[in-house]
């Protein structure tokens, strides 16, 4: 797709750069790895079938080093020998929040220990923070459709 549905929404809505900037903030200075960050967002984004999220977070994992082993096995992470423990709570975590549980509790007791493990309370939180960052993009990239592998800022068109 080489054109976004609708024009960049700061021509709109300001304050979106502002909420978008803020969100980035606190999730880049919390206390996990910017790699878990990246891996959490990338599935976020297949998770929700979204092209644009996939290609961006791949492409920060790999801007960040990542192999790409790691970055392809992202989606069939549960038999994955390339995730530590803390990331793979990390990634059950994302998929607990965005996937409907008709059950239940999406984020059950049990997984929320199992995260306390391996992350403390602002950990936790910067994380949390994470998943909020995509749950907050997903609606514009799946009804604006910006385009997959642009720079931000260039993404949008019309």
């Amino acid at each position: 797709m080489s054109e976004s549905r609708l024009p960049d929404p700061a021509r709109f809505i300001p304050e979106v750069g502002e909420i978008a900037g803020a969100m980035a903030k606190a999730v880049m200075k919390g206390t996990i790895p910017q790699t878990t960050v990246h891996l959490v967002q990338l599935r976020a984004g297949q998770l929700v079938g979204n092209t644009y999220h996939a290609v961006r977070q791949t492409g920060e994992l790999r801007a960040a080093g990542e192999a790409e082993e790691r970055i392809t096995a992202v989606a069939s992470w549960r038999d994955a020998p390339h995730f530590t423990d803390a990331e793979r709570v990390a990634l059950e975590l994302v998929e607990a929040v965005l996937t409907p549980n008709p059950y239940g509790e999406r984020v059950p007791d049990e997984l929320f220990a199992r995260a306390a493990v391996h992350y403390d309370e602002k950990a936790l939180w910067t994380l949390t923070m994470a998943i909020a960052q995509m749950c907050f993009f997903i609606p514009v990239a799946l009804i604006a459709k910006p385009v997959p592998g642009k720079p931000l800022g260039q993404n949008y068109t019309g």
